[in-house]
Parts: structure tokens; sequence; C-alpha cells
């Protein structure tokens, strides 16, 4: 028997074990394969900045390249497991050229053991080599939220009060204000939190505060918060000066008759009512309605604050009458409606109040209440429409009613009004 030697058709044997080898990569690679994926806004880190900061520089990033895109390349199953923050992204200094441009190297830490290529893009860090300065800056404060009801944010201080801050020069230049933000939400006491600096150049734009140093430290920022209650507080207004022979003072209004006010428990305690002094309102001489606005402003207690700043000026009306008379204005709404069809709805044409002018003696005239005493009788007014109808007024047998007043009313069918929007109608109900 011949026996066969390992050397006969070797070369098809060759080719065997190739094409074996080959179909086992398909195989591999058809459950595993090898693809790219790209990751983004990932952080550029700069390396060896003492190769600048040494000589007395500094440097800052140009346009934006401190994240940059990173193309991964490796199999399906390391990359279905990989996340951005795994992904480094550095630029050594040392490595710098130009004075401008820094190569960035992407890598994952913890994956050397697997087959990969990560690639950034752009391909290098652009920064601007500076002289480095410093600039001490006044912090100011900056509060969002809004604090628990019946409670206002008072004075609020910063500690430390400035800052030094450090960096390139051109950066540190740029800096407008440095502020303190800090969130008041629900606050009720007095208090001190913390709050996180953000510098602002002259248009009002944050500026990027990863590129400069400050003193701070590990406390950072805290902001005293004073926290005061409120309180509304009614109005009071007097006359000084007599008004011409036959007239006098009817009646003081003004708009608002109530002011929110804020302080300490302790002050607000005290204050129940703001007493505006009579020299405000002289009515000498006079004959006729007079309107001023005021200023209560300087009449505050020092410990009081108003809520509003800007609700200082009350608009004040004293009413002038001849002796014997009496002019009381009424809304339109607060007149009572008689006999109206229940196939209309009634309207009035005017918010404007309506004015009635009542003659008698004057001590009735003081106490004359006209609450619930107006009213309208629709008995009459059957169809829709616009109308002009007089007003009743039910008064003592001693007054008089100096003239009798009309008010514009629109009455509509109640069907039509209940029309929607589409112009189809609604069944009452």
């Amino acid at each position: 028997m011949k026996k066969y030697k390992f050397t006969k058709n070797l070369g098809l044997k060759i080719m065997a074990l190739f094409s074996a080898a080959l179909l086992w990569l398909v195989v591999v690679n058809a459950d595993d394969p090898v693809e790219t994926y790209t990751y983004r806004n990932i952080p550029v880190t700069p390396e060896n900045k003492e190769v600048i900061t040494n000589k007395g520089r500094t440097f800052k990033f140009v346009d934006e390249t401190k994240n940059v895109s990173v193309s991964v390349k490796a199999k399906r199953s390391v990359l279905s497991k990989l996340k951005a923050d795994k992904i480094v992204a550095t630029a050594d200094m040392a490595e710098m050229q130009f004075e401008s441009l820094v190569p960035i190297k992407a890598t994952i830490p913890g994956y050397e053991g697997s087959y990969y290529s990560a690639e950034a893009s752009p391909g290098n860090l652009r920064v601007k080599v500076e002289e480095q300065t410093k600039n001490v800056i006044p912090l100011t404060v900056s509060a969002s939220g809004i604090p628990r009801d019946g409670y206002v944010v008072g004075e609020m201080t910063t500690n430390p009060v400035k800052i030094t801050v450090r960096g390139a020069e051109s950066l540190v230049n740029s800096i407008d204000k440095a502020v303190a933000k800090v969130d008041v939400s629900g606050v009720s006491k007095t208090t001190t939190k913390k709050a996180e600096l953000v510098y602002y150049d002259k248009n009002g734009n944050p500026l990027d505060k990863t590129q400069l140093k400050d003193n701070l430290g590990d406390e950072g920022i805290t902001v005293n918060i004073q926290v005061l209650n409120t309180k509304s507080v009614p109005l009071k207004f007097s006359t000084s000066g007599t008004p011409q022979e036959g007239h006098l003072v009817s009646g003081i209004t003004c708009e608002p008759d109530n002011i929110q006010v804020s302080g300490t428990p302790e002050a607000l305690a005290e204050f129940n009512e703001l007493d505006i002094p009579a020299s405000e309102l002289d009515v000498t001489g006079a004959t006729e309605k007079m309107e001023k606005t005021v200023d209560i402003l300087p009449y505050l207690p020092e410990e009081i604050e108003l809520l509003d700043e800007t609700a200082n000026n009350i608009v004040v009306t004293v009413s002038i009458e001849e002796e014997g008379t009496r002019t009381i204005e009424l809304s339109v709404y607060a007149i009572r409606v008689d006999n109206l069809q229940d196939k209309l709805k009634v309207s009035f044409d005017s918010d404007a109040d309506i004015e009635l002018q009542f003659r008698g003696v004057q001590e009735v005239l003081n106490n004359l209440d006209i609450r619930n005493a107006v009213s309208i009788n629709l008995e009459k007014y059957t169809k829709a429409g616009s109308y002009e109808v007089p007003v009743d007024i039910e008064t003592a047998a001693s007054i008089n009613l100096v003239e009798k007043p009309k008010v514009k009313i629109t009455l509509a069918n109640k069907e039509e009004s209940a029309k929607d929007e589409t112009g189809e109608d609604k069944k009452q109900e």
C-alpha cells in the first residue's frame, strides 16, 4: 500500500485552509460587524498647560473647538455599550503649533483590549495665547423664583462682596459684571443660600467662566436673603382749608384705597393705616369736584416699603357741592333689573358710572344710602333691541332727585345668544 505524504496536493490544502479562515472571518463579522458611530459634544481637556502658564501667559479657546465630535470605529458589541461620557478628548499644549493649533487626541479608557479607532472633528483645538491679567469685580445679586405667599424678599447681600478674577487679558477685560444668581422659591424667613456665579459682558451675554479663575475656593458664594412680611393697609385722606361759602366737602375717594406694603413683623404690627396730611388736599375757595395725584412715598414709615415701588402715586377725588345737595356715583352693575322677559337677556351698553344728584336736608343727605334702591323696570320692553331706560330711585320723602337719569341697554333673545361660533343653535336647557 502506498503512503500519502503530507506534501501531496499541498497547494490545494493551503487554499482550503485559507478559504476556511476567510469563511470564519465572514461568519464572525456577520455576527459582530465593525461599524462607525459619531459621538457629539465631547469636551476637550487641555494638558500640560504649564508650558504656557510658566511663562506668565495664558490662553483662551477660540471659536467653539472646546467641544468636538468623535467618530469611533469598533465592533457593534463595543459600540452598543459605549456612552459619550466614556470618551476622553485631550489637547497637549506641548504639541501646539503656530501658537494657535493644538492636536486633539481621542481615547476610550477601559477599552484598550478592544479593537477601536477614535478620531476627533475638528482635529485641532484653536487657542489664543495672551498675557495673563487679573481684576477685582464687585458682586451683584439676581434672584429667581417666588417666595412663599405673604412674604417678599428684602435686602440681599453677597459673601464675599467682591471677587478677584484671573485669565486671558481680553476675556477678563470683557467682563462687565459678576452676578450671584440665587433661587428664593418658597422662602419664608431670613436665610443664607448658595449662589451660582455668572459673568456677563456689556451686551448682557454670559461669558465662559471655565476659562477664568477666581479666589472663591471651595466655599463659593453665599447670599444673605432678608425675607419680609406683607400687609394690606388702608389710606386715610383729609382736607385743609374751607370751600367757598355755601359749599362743603361731601366726600373723599381714592384709587386705590389700599396699598400693599412689606416690612418686618414688628414694624407691620404697628402699622395699620397710612394717614396722609391734610395739607395735600387744600380745598380753599373750591366750588366743584377736584382731583389730585398724591405721592404717598414721603409719608411711609422708614422701616416700611411699598410692595410695588411704582404704586406710590394715588389719585384722590374730593367732592365739593352746594349745601343741601349730594352727588352719588353708582356703577350700572349695581342697578337692579325688574320684570325682564324670560326669553330675553340684558346687557348695559357702557361700563361707566351714573351720576345721581339729590337735594334735601344736609343731615339726611349725609346719611343717604341708595344701595339696593336703584332699579330699572323692563316690563314694557318685550322685544330684542337697544333702549334708553329711565332709572328709578327709592328715597325718603324729604330727599329729591334733581334729574332722573337714563341708561342704555341692549336686549337679546336667549336663543340667538346661544349660537356657537359655527353659527349653529344650541338647545336651551
